[in-house]
């Protein structure tokens, strides 16, 4: 394995350069860091983190506190972590993804008192989250993916759901749509303080009464099973309804398999659209499901740039707090209301036909 003072040798440079410049300890010039670089490349040398720790003050590790869903990390999930990790990279630092246990606050105990990380990215952030009011007692550098009900002074990067429902509701709307209902995450599932749900909720509610639909919004569903539930509910307590928007992709399976066992076709009968899930997900629904796509990617940099430029002083001054648009992708389960979608109803629940005509 390559040493420090190799990459000197190749580079024909002193040891404390070859440290200053891979470390960014004092200013290097241009060129010569980047003989220093591209001879480090040739030797594959890897610099010690922990090591460079003990000289900086700093290990160059963020932690990215991240609550492992019941259903496990999907898609979705790991492009927030991807976006993060990149970020992190292409400024010299390494993310630690640490899903947390039991006791939250005990887990931010152990993180940081090991000295391993110089800063913690907090993902599935409740409206009152204990985790940032530790953090900021005990002054360690900290951001969000997401916010709490008042973010006050701390960094972060969200949704605009406000936004993402305007869109959905439009869309909606646009396609004659006088009635919608939305099936949120179910509080077994998720805490009932979990901001996205709540301000999905809220905003959908909003954005409907705005546009003067019908909205039906006290459904729960994160399983396939308990989306087939709340179908059937939905169904019988409120026929009016032709869009359904789903926030879980599991439920959305539970959903289709209902709607088959109706005799009704999507988008026909009804129209159906997920609710921050992956174009990529959707697409492996059939038919291609409408999708309000999160940016998930670029939440997972800005949050990570924003610890980033705290840690390193380019982020002094005013919080930093942005909201990015979701992206509405049209897919094959979006269409005009039915008309006679009742009618077809009652004849699949008819008894079969034999080729003669008669009765089984």
């Amino acid at each position: 394995m390559s040493s420090l003072r190799d990459v000197a040798e190749r580079a024909q440079v002193a040891v404390s350069t070859v440290s200053a410049a891979l470390n960014g300890t004092r200013p290097v010039a241009a060129a010569t860091k980047e003989r220093i670089e591209q001879a480090a490349a040739e030797l594959g040398y890897r610099p010690n983190v922990l090591a460079r720790g003990l000289v900086s003050k700093r290990t160059r590790i963020l932690a990215l506190l991240f609550p492992a869903p019941r259903s496990g990390f999907g898609l979705t999930e790991m492009q927030f972590a991807t976006g993060a990790a990149e970020a992190a990279s292409e400024r010299g630092y390494h993310l630690l993804l640490s899903p947390e246990n039991a006791d939250p606050i005990e887990e931010l105990r152990h993180l940081t008192g090991l000295g391993l990380v110089d800063g913690v990215l907090l993902m599935e952030v409740r409206l009152d989250d204990e985790r940032t009011r530790w953090l900021a007692e005990a002054g360690f550098p900290f951001s969000m993916i997401g916010r709490t009900r008042e973010p006050g002074s701390i960094d972060y990067a969200d949704i605009d759901f406000a936004r993402m429902a305007g869109d959905a509701v439009a869309h909606l709307a646009g396609l004659g749509h006088r009635a919608l209902a939305f099936f949120n995450h179910s509080t077994d599932g998720y805490s009932a303080q979990y901001g996205p749900a709540i301000r999905a909720g809220e905003e959908f509610e909003a954005a409907a009464r705005e546009a003067g639909l019908g909205y039906v919004g006290d459904f729960r569903a994160d399983s396939a099973e308990q989306g087939r539930q709340a179908f059937e509910r939905l169904v019988a307590e409120h026929p009016e309804v032709t869009a359904l928007a789903v926030m879980n992709d599991h439920a959305a399976v539970g959903v289709i398999a209902a709607v088959a066992e109706h005799g009704w076709q999507i988008p026909r009968d009804l129209t159906l659209m997920l609710v921050l899930s992956s174009a990529r997900v959707a697409e492996m629904f059939h038919p291609r499901l409408t999708t309000l796509e999160p940016p998930s990617a670029e939440l997972g940099r800005l949050g990570a740039g924003m610890l980033i430029d705290r840690l390193t002083g380019d982020g002094d001054g005013p919080p930093r707090q942005r909201l990015v648009a979701c992206r509405l992708v049209t897919g094959d389960s979006s269409a005009p209301p039915p008309v006679d979608r009742t009618e077809r109803r009652d004849n699949s629940a008819a008894p079969p036909v034999d080729r003669t005509g008669g009765r089984r």
